[in-house]
């Protein structure tokens, strides 16, 4: 009989050992948990086509990114709205450190001063990790264009307002407000027609449909080496080390023009401050290796990679900055 109620009370006791534990490990605070991850694949949000730039740059990183988190990563494109439907779906995702989110200025720091009501806030919603890289447009056009250089667009633009037109990745986005600024300095009259991400608005400017766009320098390469395309200017205050020959367009009769695009990773809001850091430092190396750091340059990009509080900082101002450029440019929604 003893022995019975010793067996009993044995078990009843790893029982309750057993139901402790798991008691335990549902309340794990968010440090011990971050030191778990990541234990499988993790979903980068991109609110591109694939091909576009983001994507493109993404997808430079990732191998590097993989080999530092010891897990694969795997690109999820969420293209349409000027990139808003990428963002809310990044902005929604659980703070697991499973869902990341690369994004250029658009759909974060352009949009919110061009439309309301938008489904996330990017101030609260997201948790700035780290910046990747930062390059400047170029104005590329067609070769039909009867315009050689920035003076005799701006000639050929006043002489015949409303009669050009220029391609965006979609309204909202970086080059769209770097046309608007360009005819708000210039005094010109452009149309803007906007596309649903990038590669559909450059195919159409080799297509002869559009004559014009302002786009990163590293997806038109081959473009302009084939002749398929004319670059006008570089959109840089200083000439572009890859294109040297190259004019900027401040120099070209717009003095203090500046157009560059930025890509960054992003996490979701409250996501575990260890997982922010580990994620950082993954960017970080990846960024810094000379490798990399050569890939990009070759690319017309400055590769940066940033800490948590710098990119923050760096959000917060390019905030500030389109929101007196939405309000100098009377730039709008189509």
């Amino acid at each position: 009989m003893n022995a019975m109620m010793n067996l009993n009370h044995t078990r009843v006791s790893g029982s309750w050992r057993i139901a402790a534990l798991l008691l335990c490990i549902m309340h794990l605070p968010p440090a011990a948990a971050a030191q778990q991850w990541p234990d499988k694949p993790i979903r980068v949000i991109l609110s591109v086509p694939a091909g576009a730039t983001p994507d493109f740059t993404a997808r430079l990183i990732f191998p590097g990114l993989s080999q530092q988190l010891g897990v694969s990563l795997v690109a999820d494109n969420r293209a349409g709205g000027g990139g808003v439907i990428g963002a809310e779906i990044a902005s929604k995702a659980a703070p697991d450190g499973y869902t990341l989110f690369i994004s250029s200025p658009g759909a974060l720091t352009i949009l919110p001063h061009l439309r309301k009501g938008l489904p996330y806030d990017t101030l609260r919603d997201f948790q700035p990790v780290s910046l990747i890289s930062v390059g400047p447009f170029v104005l590329m056009a067609y070769p039909s264009v009867p315009a050689k250089n920035i003076r005799e667009l701006i000639a050929l633009a006043k002489a015949q307002p409303g009669k050009l037109n220029y391609a965006s990745a979609g309204n909202g986005v970086a080059n769209h407000l770097a046309g608007e600024l360009f005819k708000q300095m210039t005094g010109t009259d452009i149309v803007h027609v906007p596309y649903k991400g990038a590669p559909q608005a450059v195919s159409d400017v080799l297509a002869g449909h559009m004559q014009l766009m302002f786009n990163s320098i590293a997806p038109i390469v081959p473009h302009i080496k084939s002749g398929k395309v004319r670059v006008l200017g570089v959109a840089s205050l200083q000439r572009s080390p890859q294109m040297p020959e190259l004019p900027t367009i401040a120099e070209s009769g717009v003095p203090g023009f500046e157009a560059v695009n930025w890509f960054g990773m992003f996490a979701p809001a409250k996501t575990p401050r260890a997982i922010v850091n580990r994620v950082n430092s993954a960017v970080v190396d990846t960024i810094k290796s000379p490798e990399m750091q050569a890939r990009f340059v070759a690319l017309g990009a400055d590769p940066v990679g940033s800490s948590v509080e710098e990119f923050t900082a760096y959000v917060r101002r390019d905030m500030e900055k389109y929101a007196r450029i939405v309000k100098v440019s009377g730039a709008r929604i189509d």
